[in-house]
């Protein structure tokens, strides 16, 4: 009796540690049911996204670099986004401020590791690059494991874990259990409406200053310039700020922080489950609106927790929960 005892609190602990650790959760994905039109290639290869040695992530002249002001937070992996879009089409600017994407454009999105972040030459890891596929006006979404020698990458719709170690800017050794995540997981956050639809990619996460050939520019305007984006007044568009970057306003960067890390569920459109819950952290959301000012200890704890991003964190965002503890503190 007094062994089964000890086995059983020894497994309550290693429960609440993993919980605490984002590789558990109390709410249970279901089962989504959406539409596909597509059948993705069993090789990542198959999609001609780079020239060259794959591992490089140079993208080949179909695909172009796009950018965001803010990012979502995945155990501090590094981002690479790219787009294709078909020749004789474009993406045009929709009233409320997303893109409508044609059919047979390809998004990608490669999660990657260098080996030491002072030193970008010591190499990189990739883990898994994304896709979403738009055909017959339905998304689709898939997920490719890169394998060992970094020369290709296999579609995985099962999910899987795989350990991760590097040395961050500080000069920290840091390792963790990455998750990536399966089909359903995807489809958990990539919705609205009950449809697949991109995350990241609004005009005014786009609408930033990058560098191309050498020169800084708007990146809104040279996506027109290049013919993938359709003609309309850059200076239309509203800007999201770089929540990283202190310069900016408290408020504005903890409200492009919940953006990009919790307002693609925590919307009125969002998935049931979280969409029933007293939020709405989209950008453009009055803060009255918001319940931000209401549930104030609810949400830092949440994201304490690791419940916010609720998927792909097995590491705290230390800086991300100050920031946002900081601007919720203060109202």
């Amino acid at each position: 009796m007094k062994n089964t005892l000890i086995c059983l609190i020894g497994f309550l602990l290693i429960t609440l540690v993993a919980c605490n650790n984002g590789i558990f959760s109390e709410v249970e994905i279901p089962e989504f049911d959406f539409p596909e039109s597509i059948i993705f290639n069993p090789k990542l290869s198959d999609y001609n996204i780079f020239e060259g040695n794959a591992s490089d992530l140079i993208p080949s002249s179909d695909f172009e670099l796009l950018e965001l002001s803010s990012t979502l937070f995945t155990d501090f992996s590094q981002k690479q986004r790219l787009v294709k879009i078909p020749s004789g089409t474009k993406m045009n600017r929709l009233n409320d401020g997303s893109i409508d994407f044609p059919d047979g454009t390809i998004l990608t999105k490669t999660f990657f590791y260098y080996n030491d972040e002072r030193d970008e030459s010591l190499g990189k890891r990739i883990i898994e690059t994304r896709l979403l596929i738009k055909e017959a006006d339905i998304w689709n979404i898939a997920t490719y494991v890169w394998n060992e020698d970094q020369s290709e990458a296999l579609l995985e719709l099962n999910g899987d874990d795989t350990n991760v170690s590097w040395i961050d800017s500080n000069g920290n050794n840091i390792s963790t259990l990455y998750h990536i995540p399966d089909e359903n997981e995807c489809i958990a956050c990539h919705q609205s409406n009950s449809e697949m639809i991109p995350l990241g990619t609004k005009l005014r996460n786009l609408n930033r200053n990058v560098e191309r050939d050498g020169n800084s520019l708007n990146q809104l305007s040279y996506l027109q310039s290049v013919g993938i984006l359709g003609s309309f007044e850059v200076s239309m568009v509203s800007e999201i700020v770089d929540f990283k970057d202190a310069s900016n306003g408290l408020a504005d960067r903890a409200r492009a922080y919940l953006e990009l890390n919790c307002a693609h569920c925590h919307n009125p459109d969002a998935w049931d489950e979280s969409a029933n819950e007293d939020y709405d952290f989209r950008y453009e959301t009055t803060l009255d609106d918001t319940g931000i000012s209401s549930n104030r200890n609810r949400i830092t704890g949440q994201l304490s927790d690791m419940e916010m991003p609720f998927i792909g964190t097995t590491l705290l965002d230390q800086e991300g929960v100050d920031l946002v503890t900081e601007f919720i503190e203060g109202l």
